[in-house]
């Protein structure tokens, strides 16, 4: 079988987790390096293979340095449903693109891997003996090869129905591996204070990706609770500061639960003319924020301060029964870019949705209560649903000031079901 196509194809080994978030991560960071996601394969679902066709393989690196829902990534040689396939499209594969990696001077070792099913190790010499064909010319090296070769087979996706022969077989160059193990490594275990609610290491990576977090950019999370946005934020290279309403969890004392009302700064009595500025020591009143309003000045929020391109993403928490699309919060100057869910339990779920800036963000002209009683009125198109309280904000792109711009990212947290963080 040829692969046909005017741009290298390469393998993607994607991780069985959070199945949903893992498409929307990896066209992100494509765009993130200048690439952009293009495959013929019709549906990524639950399988574990993705062939991309990407521009160079200097991308393919620079995306295997932030994924979190890659495994690794490969030079795709040769690809097929049987083994017999596999080894037709090997011999179409320009041997001209193999040499390089094949010379007498070069080592290499070839890995069998297979999705659904355990080999013996004399299957697994069999498999690697039937590549002879393949001009290696280097030397075989175990422990320190030069390059790595693997096989990769695939049975499917039930383990109670394990076919006798793989529904897909591929051949390939190892490139690079993904970031597994940051995941492990900024595990919620290993730090000294979490609270009830502190975000997963896992999904506060996935959604620094999904906003594009890069290098210099300066990472703002409204609801910083312990930190844990910031922390993936800042391992990519960004600033990061963050405020939270909640003075216990912000220094480490008794952390909060999930049942944790929503709160805003502020006096239901008026606020004397030049007393908009409080003292450090002041420790201002707190009154109810209704959901709505919530949503409603952060999106507001993220359309003003974000530069065409920026993102915003949140979650957004939901009664699985009564979902549907038109509940996703909406706005004239941003653009829906995903919406991956996360199963809580069989009648709730919450909702990673990934915005971008499209139009630029307008006031009404003059600074009189008329105006300001306008800007509810500003955006017909924006809609808020009234939701339950945890829900996390990820903005991110530049925050302009007049006469200046600089790079921006507003990161928030999740202070729901599994965190405020």
């Amino acid at each position: 079988m040829a692969l046909p196509g005017p741009l290298n194809r390469y393998l993607l080994l994607m991780a069985q987790e959070h199945l949903e978030f893992r498409l929307p991560e990896i066209k992100s960071l494509l765009s993130l390096f200048g690439g952009q996601f293009i495959s013929n394969q019709g549906t990524y679902g639950k399988s574990p293979f993705w062939i991309l066709s990407i521009p160079s393989e200097e991308i393919a690196r620079n995306l295997m340095k932030r994924t979190v829902c890659a495994k690794s990534i490969f030079e795709l040689w040769g690809h097929g449903r049987s083994s017999e396939e596999l080894y037709s499209s090997l011999r179409s594969y320009p041997v001209e693109k193999m040499v390089p990696f094949l010379h007498s001077d070069s080592t290499y070792k070839i890995k069998i891997h297979t999705f659904n099913k355990t080999l013996t190790q004399e299957e697994k010499v069999k498999r690697i003996d039937a590549l002879e064909f393949l001009p290696f010319e280097g030397k075989v090296n175990l422990k320190k090869p030069q390059h790595i070769f693997s096989l990769l087979e695939d049975y499917g996706l039930d383990p109670n129905c394990i076919p006798e022969n793989p529904h897909n077989v591929y051949f390939g160059r190892w490139i690079a591996d993904g970031q597994r193990e940051l995941i492990e490594s900024y595990s919620i275990k290993k730090r000294h204070f979490i609270g009830n609610t502190s975000m997963d290491a896992g999904l506060s990576f996935i959604m620094a990706n999904h906003g594009k977090v890069k290098e210099n950019d300066i990472v703002f999370d409204p609801f910083v609770g312990t930190g844990g946005l910031l922390i993936a934020s800042a391992h990519f290279g960004a600033y990061v500061y963050g405020t939270d309403i909640d003075y216990n969890t912000v220094h480490g004392l008794a952390p909060y639960g999930i049942r944790e009302s929503t709160r805003r700064t502020g006096s239901q009595k008026e606020i004397p003319k030049g007393m908009e500025k409080c003292p450090e020591s002041h420790v201002p009143v707190s009154l109810s924020y209704h959901l709505s309003d919530m949503f409603f000045d952060l999106l507001n929020f993220a359309a003003e301060t974000l530069v065409l391109g920026g993102r915003l993403v949140y979650w957004l928490p939901v009664y699985t029964p009564e979902y549907i699309e038109e509940m996703v919060p909406s706005h004239p100057c941003l653009k829906l870019i995903s919406n991956c869910e996360q199963k809580l339990s069989s009648h709730t779920s919450r909702r990673l949705i990934t915005m971008e800036k499209v139009k630029k963000f307008k006031l009404p002209a003059g600074n009189s209560p008329s105006a300001a009683a306008s800007r509810v009125s500003l955006f017909p198109e924006l809609v808020i649903e009234d939701l339950p309280a945890f829900m996390g904000i990820v903005f991110s792109g530049y925050w302009r000031l007049p006469g200046n711009s600089f790079p921006f990212v507003l990161e928030g947290c999740d202070c729901g079901h599994e965190g405020r963080d």
